[in-house]
């Protein structure tokens, strides 16, 4: 509390005081966050030795190659495998569904072939029939465990040791695996037109046996098809994308210079339409409550008739338009006050979006720095995936024990499959054998490998924050250069955005770090409850799901403050050269000064923005309908012969609004460090000889004689 006499400090700080020799963004700096910086460049170095230890025993092959039960991989060079590219199942009645035969280990004899069945046939038939009949043996047998070519062993000994499958099927390779070739002949599911089969154990089965795995395969071999018409779709009509791209840059450009004549148009129009729209509500509103006086029933209360389902019964009460009239006047009162107590500062937003649209103008690089952002984006995205997937082959083979009979006390237990037959396990559990199961280990790398994933996905966050930060703190730097040069444009700096990037490397580095590091812990956060939420899906404890639902908005909402307040902190670090702690200090107080003005600028600019990404998708999306629909006669003939139109359609819409997004976010960022310049401006000077401002003509017109005293500033 303040003694007697003495002034009582302000709540959001003091305002910064006059300073003749400052003159923009300064150029004698020092180091900031040190400590910071020294731990970042550790973790980027640990983050390399994490991937080289990673790649060092992890092993891709294992997610790009089908493995066979003896460890192998299929179609790997320089192997016995080398042509035997897909994976042969002995049984596939034992494989549920492609999930099973996919992510798990089947139960059945697997073996790497050149190609798949295309006939019906049995173990017992074929072994009948091999001396008159060799070609027949001699093809059954290459879906045979190799080097087996012994047609007088006895078929139970072949089918207990798993020599040879007991029957083969007409198959088509999916995945890279073989399976039932399934096709519908008069809604009726059949293998080769057959509806039934022998599985060579003397039983005829029936095709439906396979539904299951029927059904899982059907569906994704649809959308293989699908794929492959989609993959042909992009083949054919990329350049016309690259040229849709092309056109929405240039529009996304011509926009961002027309935002300086346009600005307060575009926004006064759609204030106005508002306005409009709302009293034509209210005027609605009073003919259906007019109209309705008389009606019988009309005049009940929306409490006589209680809660009903079909919510149009609630349009036959008068009591209902007259509600939704007063709402509406209110909403529109309140719309027509803001104006009113507001114009000025709505003014001010659409001034300072004029001034951006001047300062991009002067500095038309910044435009293109957003693929410096995308690049450096981009490699921290290549470099998390590739670790990730080194990590997750990390693994050594591991062999199980399979047994046909239930009751083998060894199933399902590890072992050797060299040193297998040696044991005794075959003769408790005949026809048992030793086959590959999956990837693991027991070492201590092994066991931290979910630690050293998590790592990795924490990295990857505050690599890409930073990545983010760095462009925010480059372009601010750059635009501040050009709010604070007193002759625009001559006293503009010399290439402003190098330098400005060099300055936030140089200096800034430990600052950026210590941001994106706060940021991406939250972001860590969010994942692992989205983990959580995910696994707890199916259980009915509703406090814990009502739990994690507050905990999950309540840290959406954190993330969000932390991105606004590390962005304006990105700005005050590009301007004075502090710390990120003093930075984001000077920048909130700076903000809570002048809380009003935010606001406004906020909604203007957001608007206007989204408003922009809208008009160029949507523009140049109608022009891709009309083009590869061939609406447009003079490119009649230029628009390719698609099998999904939209294909190429969405991917202009998504792609010119996701360019519009990037050439936007430069214009955003700009507006908001011509604003805290601008905050900046009005606190250190008064528009005197002695301390003029910096702002532009207009901004200075806008304001006026009252708000030339800081005092004034204030909201």
């Amino acid at each position: 509390m303040a003694r007697k006499g003495e002034a009582s400090a302000p709540l959001y700080g003091e305002p910064r005081k006059f300073d003749p020799k400052f003159r923009g963004p300064i150029h004698n700096r020092h180091c900031t966050d040190t400590v910071c910086c020294v731990i970042f460049i550790v973790v980027i170095l640990g983050y390399i030795a994490l991937g080289v230890v990673a790649w060092v025993h992890g092993d891709p092959r294992k997610v790009i190659y089908p493995t066979d039960s003896y460890g192998q991989f299929c179609g790997q060079k320089d192997t016995i495998n080398e042509n035997k590219t897909i994976l042969f199942y002995f049984n596939i009645l034992k494989c549920a569904s492609p999930v099973v035969l996919i992510n798990l280990q089947c139960p059945t004899t697997q073996l790497c072939v050149s190609k798949c069945p295309d006939r019906f046939a049995t173990y017992i038939d074929v072994q009948a029939s091999y001396r008159y009949k060799p070609d027949q043996w001699n093809y059954f047998r290459q879906f045979c465990k190799p080097g087996f070519n012994n047609p007088r062993k006895s078929v139970a000994q072949v089918l207990r040791d798993e020599d040879c499958p007991s029957m083969i099927i007409p198959s088509r390779p999916f995945l890279k695996r073989c399976f039932p070739d399934f096709s519908t002949k008069n809604g009726v599911l059949t293998v080769a037109n057959q509806t039934t089969f022998r599985d060579g154990r003397g039983k005829t089965r029936n095709v439906t046996d396979l539904r299951e795995a029927a059904n899982g395969i059907n569906s994704v071999l649809d959308a293989r098809s699908v794929g492959v018409k989609i993959f042909e779709d992009y083949a054919i009509s990329w350049y016309w994308i690259l040229i849709g791209l092309f056109i929405a840059m240039i529009v996304s450009l011509l926009f961002l210079v027309l935002l300086r004549f346009t600005a307060g148009v575009l926004f006064w129009i759609f204030i106005f339409g508002v306005i409009g729209i709302i009293g034509y509500g209210i005027w609605h509103c009073y003919w259906e409550y007019d109209h309705l006086k008389g009606i019988p029933g009309s005049d009940l209360t929306v409490y006589d008739i209680g809660f009903q389902t079909d919510f149009r019964v609630y349009l036959q009460l008068r009591q209902t338009w007259l509600a939704f009239m007063i709402l509406l006047c209110i909403v529109e009162v309140i719309i027509i006050l803001m104006l009113i107590f507001l114009r000025n500062r709505i003014r001010i937003a659409i001034a300072l979006l004029k001034e951006g649209s001047r300062a991009i103008g002067y500095i038309m690089s910044t435009l293109f720095y957003p693929i410096v952002t995308f690049i450096l984006i981009a490699i921290c995205i290549s470099y998390w995936a590739v670790t990730a997937v080194f990590l997750a082959t990390s693994g050594e083979p591991v062999y199980k024990v399979m047994a046909n009979q239930t009751l083998c006390k060894y199933a399902n237990l590890t072992c050797d499959p060299e040193t297998f037959n040696k044991t005794n396990v075959t003769k408790l559990c005949p026809g048992a054998q030793c086959t590959f199961a999956f990837y693991g280990g027991e070492s201590l790398y092994h066991k931290y490998i979910f630690i050293f994933q998590l790592a990795n996905a924490f990295v990857f966050l505050w690599l890409v924050n930073f990545a983010i930060a760095l462009g925010q703190c480059t372009l601010a730097g750059a635009f501040a250069s050009y709010y604070w040069a007193s002759r625009k444009p001559a006293d503009i700096p010399l290439w402003p955005l190098f330098s400005s990037f060099g300055r936030a490397i140089r200096y800034h580095t430990g600052s950026l770090a210590f941001g994106a590091l706060i940021l991406a812990i939250v972001q860590l956060i969010r994942v692992i409850l989205e983990y959580l939420d995910h696994k707890l899906k199916g259980t009915q404890n509703s406090f814990t799901r009502f739990l994690l639902c507050c905990l999950k908005c309540c840290f959406w909402c954190l993330e969000k403050f932390l991105k606004f307040i590390n962005r304006n902190a990105y700005i005050m670090i590009a301007i004075y050269g502090k710390n990120f702690c003093t930075s984001a200090k000077e920048a909130f107080f700076l903000l809570m000064r002048n809380v009003v003005r935010v606001a406004v600028l906020d909604k203007v600019t957001d608007f206007l923005l989204f408003l922009g990404k809208i008009l160029v998708a949507g523009g140049v999306g109608v022009l891709a309908f009309f083009f590869f629909t061939q609406r447009i006669p003079i490119f009649a003939q230029e628009a390719p012969a698609l099998n999904y139109y939209w294909v190429p359609l969405l991917t202009v819409i998504i792609g010119s609004y996701l360019v519009a997004h990037g050439f936007f976010s430069v214009y955003a960022m700009c507006v908001d460090t011509l604003f805290l310049c601008f905050c900046e401006d009005l606190e250190r000077n008064d528009g005197s000889t002695a301390k003029p401002y910096f702002m532009s003509a207009s901004l200075h017109r806008i304001l006026g004689k009252k708000e030339l005293s800081p005092k004034k500033a204030v909201g």
